[in-house]
């Protein structure tokens, strides 16, 4: 483990798990003392972070539009630039047949066939296509205002912007506007979204106005009279990636913290995601130690800090956790199996305050980490590719979106710098 790992950890005594709309709180009401810093409340300090198993590394150089870098990635794998000729990507998906759909910044969705090495645009939107995902008949688009679909059979090159309708609304407004998709294990789509700043007043509660019911994840319910996207999860500032544990079927997400409170505090999230759960942002913060008050926002809190629930790893402030993709049986190889795989695509925070305008070979390097887990449980975080940055701070790629793609390699997305995709595969030589 590196000093700019994560440090993950365990709980002896998870705190309770509580509704993620309760009763309607008394949004103006004022708590007192909170003019000053944070507040130390009384929860039980978490128990020394176990170290994962350890990797083995090695260099390897990599051309990307026509300049060689420098990678470092465990020994036996090998990286691939697949292709540049991207605008914006940012999550991905693979369908049934093999095809990878890709969203984007720019409003393309592109749809890639094997060997994945030319795009081509699916659809064009005005929108911010995000991510995409296959179910049935039909393609699902989350975009910043809500849940869209429209009809898709395998092999499909090209859809209509016409045939996309609304399926589900989301709050819409600037401030983190992507918004992330994914099918769980049981068949539901689920979808995340931030809320808009660092301590803006927003939570998944039905006393909220609609545009703002933000910061979570929502699961859609497809029951009633008309489609509506409901409280999955709750308290999170901002939750790009999520995945299933392949094991357990358990959710784990990773979320982005505040930039309020300097380059060292507070620490990234990656959590455990039960129906219910209440992960505490912006009322509360996990500082590595303990739950604390956020000074920030003056608002009553929906829940005390017992109910908050603490993450199961945490990777260093301002690295800007992006996609979560955990690593089934055969794919990869043995190391990483059950383990999580994250993008973190690296803030723009400096040190040693936090703001953007300082030395930027001071920000946190862009990199992909591994969650490992031990029978289904977080036991430490490594590195898995590093070298996206220079000792200049420059960037020449940000990874954004992971999955495992059905070759059983690691394919992701830079959407700064390269905007390209890229393949981590097992060597087929030794090294």
């Amino acid at each position: 483990m590196t000093a700019e790992s994560a440090c993950a950890v365990s709980l002896p005594n998870p705190p309770p798990r509580v509704p993620a709309i309760g009763p309607c709180r008394q949004r103006d009401r004022r708590v007192p003392g909170l003019l000053c810093t944070f507040l130390l409340l009384a929860c039980t300090p978490i128990p020394a972070p176990l170290l994962a198993q350890a990797l083995e590394y090695r260099q390897q150089a990599i051309t990307v539009d026509g300049v060689t870098r420098q990678v470092r990635l465990p020994s036996g794998t090998t990286l691939e630039v697949l292709t540049t000729e991207l605008d914006g990507p940012r999550l991905l998906s693979f369908a049934a047949n093999g095809d990878l759909l890709i969203g984007s910044k720019s409003g393309n969705v592109y749809r890639l066939v094997p060997p994945y090495t030319w795009p081509e645009v699916l659809v064009s939107l005005d929108d911010y296509p995000h991510s995409v995902a296959l179910r049935g008949s039909e393609i699902l688009i989350a975009q910043t205002d809500g849940l869209y679909r429209a009809p898709y059979r395998p092999g499909l090159a090209r859809i209509a912007p016409e045939s996309i309708t609304l399926l589900a609304a989301l709050p819409g407004g600037g401030g983190h506007s992507s918004r992330s998709l994914r099918i769980g294990p049981d068949g539901r789509v689920y979808v995340s979204l931030g809320i808009s700043g660092n301590c803006s007043d927003q939570f998944l509660g039905g006393d909220y106005p609609f545009g703002d019911r933000r910061g979570g994840i929502l699961v859609l319910n497809e029951d009633a009279d008309e489609p509506r996207l409901e409280p999955f999860a709750s308290g999170l500032r901002n939750p790009v990636g999520f995945d299933w544990h392949p094991q357990s079927d358990v959710l784990y997400a990773s979320n982005n913290g505040p930039d309020h409170q300097g380059f060292e505090q507070p620490r990234e999230y990656f959590s455990r995601i039960d129906p219910g759960s209440f992960h505490g942002m912006p009322w509360y913060q996990y500082d590595g130690q303990r739950i604390r008050r956020d000074s920030c926002i003056r608002s009553q809190p929906p829940y005390p800090p017992s109910a908050v629930s603490v993450p199961v790893a945490t990777f260093p402030a301002r690295n800007a956790p992006m996609a979560v993709a955990f690593v089934p049986a055969g794919a990869l190889d043995a190391r990483f199996e059950n383990d999580a795989i994250v993008a973190l695509r690296g803030s723009w925070g400096t040190q040693p305050t936090g703001k953007a305008w300082g030395d930027p070979a001071t920000r946190r390097p862009p990199k992909l980490v591994r969650v490992h887990f031990k029978d289904a449980t977080a036991v430490g975080v490594d590195d898995l590719v590093t070298g996206f940055q220079l000792a200049d701070g420059e960037r020449w790629a940000r990874p954004v979106g992971v999955a495992i793609g059905p070759d059983g390699a690691l394919y992701f997305t830079s959407d700064r710098g390269a905007q390209a995709l890229f393949r981590l595969r097992r060597s087929a030589e030794p090294e």
